[in-house]
């Protein structure tokens, strides 16, 4: 993880000061707060701030004032109700705001999710640090023969050596052009001089979004289809949703994260299969692939 001088500096300030505030705080998160945690091999992720918790979403729901004297168990029911029905309003309510340093090309895979607030670090003020994501040789996979944006088979040794040493040079000479450009002896301007860059190169963003679409963003990302280079940054934010809402990060890992959903037509196949009669995927009325989905939900199950 590569933290400058300065970031570590402000973060260590901020981690040193305290605020009293009438608002509701969750210590759990507190806890976390401007701690920057690793992800991948130069990135990170931390949060910065957060408004809300589970009882924000319970208070929303039943547009009550106050924290109430409810039971918690009667807080998570509703919260799982909620959840359950797709009432998404009241978790929209909390919010929370991450700083993150990620390749650009993951960037640009995350950027797709445009229910958030996005101030990105910009090259046309800045230089952006020497600092690019190498893949681990477990990461490097050949194209999947039966998935068009997928991964298939590792790489035998010699192979991933060849690509690491292709990425670490393409890397280096591109980084070695960008400061050369940049430099006394051409001056170029920084706007024109970061598009010679090679998308493993690290950027970093401010990324604020509300508990509804980071929910709805983690069930995309966390999911064993995702990329791993996103996929790993999703599930640190798992754990951190979970310190900051524990009673919807269950509602959501039970109803989101771990179910499967089956279309009307297969609804028909498994009301077949559990009366015990005999069904094909020729006469299910379901392709081939929905007829794999739909075997791999039921295994998975």
């Amino acid at each position: 993880m590569s933290l400058s001088p300065d970031q570590q500096n402000e973060i260590d300030a901020a981690r040193g000061m305290s605020h009293q505030t009438r608002r509701p705080t969750v210590p759990a998160l507190e806890a976390l707060l401007f701690t920057a945690v690793p992800v991948l091999d130069h990135g990170f992720i931390r949060v910065v701030d957060y408004m809300g918790d589970d009882a924000a979403v319970v208070q929303a729901a039943r547009v009550s004032y106050g924290r109430g004297t409810r039971k918690a168990l009667e807080d998570e029911g509703l919260i799982r109700y909620l959840m359950r029905h797709y009432h998404s309003t009241p978790f929209e309510m909390c919010e929370i705001k991450f700083h993150v340093k990620l390749p650009i090309f993951v960037a640009r895979q995350w950027i797709r999710h445009r229910t958030a607030n996005v101030n990105e670090y910009s090259a046309r003020y800045s230089i952006l640090d020497k600092d690019f994501y190498i893949p681990t040789l477990e990461n490097l996979a050949a194209q999947s023969t039966d998935n068009r944006q997928g991964r298939g088979e590792v790489l035998d040794g010699s192979t991933a050596e060849r690509v690491l040493n292709l990425l670490r040079e393409d890397a280096e000479q591109t980084y070695g052009h960008y400061e050369e450009m940049l430099g006394d002896d051409i001056g170029l301007a920084r706007e024109l001089a970061r598009m010679n860059l090679t998308l493993n190169t690290y950027t970093q963003w401010y990324w604020k979004t509300d508990l509804h679409n980071l929910f709805h963003f983690l069930r995309l990302r966390a999911d064993s289809h995702a990329q791993y280079e996103i996929r790993v940054y999703a599930e640190a934010m798992l754990k951190m949703v979970e310190a900051w809402v524990p009673l919807a990060y269950r509602a959501f890992a039970d109803y989101r994260l771990g179910a499967v959903t089956f279309s009307a037509k297969m609804m028909d196949v498994l009301k077949k299969l559990l009366a015990d009669e005999p069904v094909e995927q020729a006469s299910s009325g379901l392709s081939k692939r929905e007829w794999a989905e739909f075997l791999a939900a039921l295994e998975r199950g």
